[in-house]
C-alpha cells in the first residue's frame, strides 16, 4: 500500500514538472507578439529619426524620449503625476460604475424607463466627451469637479448599456428554469441573470473605462489651472515649453497606463470565456 502511495506521489510530481514547461511556453506565446510589435514600432521610430523625415527638434530619437522619461522618474514628478491621475481615474470610474449599473438595471427591468430614456443613454454614449467641457466649465469653473463631471458622463452610459444588453440577451429559458427552482427577486438576479449577463457587462465596463480615460486626459489637457503635476498637465507643460522628448515621454506613460488597465480587463474577459467553455484548453 505504501509503495502504491509513493508511486502515485511520484507520478503527480512528474506531471507537475512536465506541465511547467508548457506553462512557460504559454506565457511566452502571450508575451512575444507584444514584444515583437514594440520592437517594430521602435525600429520605425528610429528609422524616421535617422532619415530625418521630420526635423530633430520636432521628432526626437527613442533614446532621447526614454532618457527624458528616466529623468522624470528620478526626479519624482512622474510618480506624482501618475498618482494624481490614477486617483482622478479611480474616483470618476468608481462613481460611473455605481451610476451606470444602477441606471442599467432600472432601465432593463422597468418598461416606462426604457421608453423614456433608453435611447437617450445611447445618445449620451455617442456624444464626444470634449463637447461636455464648455458646459462643465460653466457649471463648475476650471476645477477638478468639471473633470469629474465629464468623466462620469463619458463612462456611465457605456456601463449602463452593457448592463442593459446583458440582461436583454439572457435566454428566457434560463429565467423560467430559475423561477421553477424557486429563484425570485434578488435571487433571480444573483443566480441567473447576473452570471448570464456577465460577458456583456464586462464588455460595457471595458468600454466605459476607455471613455472615462479619454475624458480624463482631455480634461487634464484643457483645464490646466489645477496645476501641471498630473500626466495631462505635464504633457501640456512639455508642449508649452516646446520640449518634444518630454511630450513623447508623457505620451508613452499615458499609453502604458491604459495598457496596464486593459490587461486586467482582458484577464477578466478570458476567465469568463474559460468558465463558459469558449476557450480550448
Amino acid at each position: 500500500m505504501a509503495v502504491d502511495t509513493l508511486s502515485g506521489l511520484d507520478a503527480l510530481e512528474l506531471a507537475e514538472r512536465q506541465s511547467e514547461p508548457s506553462r512557460l511556453l504559454r506565457i511566452w506565446g502571450t508575451i512575444w507578439p507584444k514584444l515583437a510589435a514594440l520592437a517594430i514600432a521602435l525600429a520605425f521610430w528610429q528609422l524616421a529619426f535617422v532619415l530625418e523625415l521630420r526635423p530633430s527638434y520636432t521628432l526626437p530619437s527613442p533614446a532621447e524620449a526614454f532618457t527624458e522619461l528616466a529623468e522624470r522618474a528620478q526626479r519624482g514628478e512622474l510618480w506624482k503625476g501618475i498618482a494624481i491621475t490614477a486617483r482622478r481615474a479611480a474616483m470618476g470610474y468608481g462613481f460611473s460604475l455605481i451610476l451606470g449599473v444602477g441606471l442599467g438595471l432600472a432601465v432593463a427591468r422597468v418598461r416606462v424607463l426604457r421608453v423614456a430614456i433608453g435611447s437617450m443613454i445611447t445618445a449620451l454614449q455617442t456624444m464626444p466627451s470634449i463637447a461636455w467641457f464648455p458646459l462643465a466649465i460653466l457649471l463648475f469653473g476650471l476645477t477638478e469637479q468639471a473633470i469629474f463631471f465629464v468623466v462620469v458622463l463619458g463612462a456611465a452610459p457605456s456601463i449602463a448599456n452593457g448592463v442593459i444588453a446583458g440582461i436583454d440577451y439572457v435566454p428566457p429559458l434560463f429565467l423560467r428554469a430559475g423561477r421553477n427552482l424557486g429563484a425570485r427577486g434578488l435571487k433571480l438576479y444573483w443566480y441567473i441573470i447576473a452570471p448570464a449577463a456577465l460577458p456583456s457587462f464586462v464588455s460595457g465596463l471595458k468600454q466605459g473605462w476607455a471613455f472615462s480615460w479619454r475624458s480624463l486626459m482631455a480634461g487634464e489637457l484643457i483645464i490646466v489651472g489645477l496645476g501641471k503635476t498630473s500626466l495631462g498637465g505635464q504633457l501640456t507643460l512639455a508642449r508649452e515649453l516646446i520640449d518634444p522628448p518630454g511630450v513623447i515621454a508623457m505620451m508613452i506613460v499615458i499609453l502604458l497606463f491604459g495598457l496596464v488597465v486593459d490587461y486586467f480587463f482582458s484577464k477578466a474577459d478570458r476567465l469568463i470565456r474559460n468558465r463558459w467553455g469558449l476557450i480550448e484548453q
